[in-house]
Formats: C-alpha cells, structure tokens, sequence
C-alpha cells in the first residue's frame, strides 16, 4: 500500500483531511467520487491531479465526473525509454497472464478474462504481458504527463477484478467519445473505463475503440 506521504506534492493538510475522511492510503481513494474529495480541506485541482496520476499508475483511479482535459500538453509515444520516476512502483512482471486468469478465484471472472484476451490479442497483434499484480497490458508507451511525470507503461489493457473490469488505454483517440456512448453499460474514470462484465457491452464498438486507440499512438 501507498502512504499518502509517499505521493509528491500532497501537503500536509490534505494528507490530514484524508486520513479524517477515512483513507488510510492512496489505493482506498480507487473509485472514490472526485467531487466529494475536492470538499475536502487542501483539495485543489492540482492536488487531484497528482492522486489521480498515481492511482492510474496503479491501473486505479477516482469516480465520479471527469474534469475537461488540462490545457497543458503531455505526450505518449511507442516505445520502453527506461526513463521513470523513481516512486513508480507498477512495472512489467514475469507471471504469464494466461495462467494469471486462469488463477482467478473467481470462475466468472476467468470467462470473462478469456473473452477480453482473445479480444485484445486479435486487435492489437501482440502477446499479452502482466504489469503489477492485476493488469495485463499490450504494447510499450512511453508518457509524460501535463505535470512532467513520466514513465514507461502499456498502451492499452484490461484488469477483471472481483468488483468489476478496468479497461485501459480507450480514451485516446480522436472518436473515443463518439464510441464508447455506444458501447453499452459502462462508466468512465480519468484512466480507464469499467464495465461489469462483456456481455453488458458492444464487443465490436469495443474492439473498434482497442483498435483506434492503438492506432492513435505513433
């Protein structure tokens, strides 16, 4: 778990007025509704940011209402460049995420996780990869981020967790909008999109979004 002294730029006061709350770390703060957090004391924009850029390197993140996209510019490019900041903890691992799904204490979630491979294989063309404990990635970025912070990661993913599926990377592109108001049952967060399950959504909208999405990357 992540102390919130452990995550840059949050002040003191605004660690105090989360752990008030009821937040003993950074990863309590995934799903956590966005407004509600800006109520509390320290909670400036800048302050959501910072949380919000670690919880998505944690392949997390806040709910509720996603702000418009900050003005300030960052990049994503193909590509591993080694250059990461120092606190990233999430990386590539060892485990094979066929037998990582297969794992799963959870029998539904093994169906599901069978589906979302097939599908992200065939979009992308590339093997599958576990980064941290829970997220399977495919293809290699590199970003830096409106802030500066900047790190290697996958470009596009899925995480079937027991709660529900992230799904990574589908916001990029320039009709992500468009297509994911078809995708079906859905809801989005500032890095990824959770769905239930696959049968609540369009599987050709979302192989359509994979695929914009990978080719948005240059």
């Amino acid at each position: 778990m992540t102390r919130f002294e452990e995550v840059p730029g949050l002040s003191t006061p605004a660690r105090r007025a989360l752990v008030a709350a009821g937040y003993d770390d950074l990863e309590a703060l995934d799903g956590v509704d966005r407004g509600g957090l800006a109520r509390l004391h320290g909670m400036g924009p800048r302050t959501l940011e910072r949380i919000e850029e670690r919880l998505r390197e944690g392949g997390r993140g806040l709910g509720g209402e996603v702000p418009a996209p900050d003005q300030r510019t960052g990049s994503l490019t193909r590509g591993h460049t080694g250059e990461t900041a120092a606190d990233v903890k999430t990386t590539t691992t060892d485990v094979d995420p066929v037998g990582w799904i297969e794992s799963l204490p959870w029998p539904r979630r093994q169906e599901h996780g069978r589906i979302l491979l097939e599908v992200f294989g065939r979009v992308t063309g590339e093997a599958p990869v576990m980064w941290g404990p829970t997220m399977i990635g495919y293809g290699d970025v590199h970003y830096v981020s409106p802030s500066g912070r900047e790190g290697d990661w996958f470009l596009v993913g899925f995480s079937p967790r027991k709660a529900s599926i992230s799904l990574y990377g589908l916001q990029g592109s320039t009709r992500a909008d468009v297509l994911l108001a078809q995708l079906g049952k859905h809801r989005i967060g500032a890095g990824c999109v959770w769905i239930n399950k696959p049968e609540d959504v369009d599987l050709d909208v979302l192989e359509t979004l994979i695929r914009d999405a990978w080719d948005a990357v240059a």
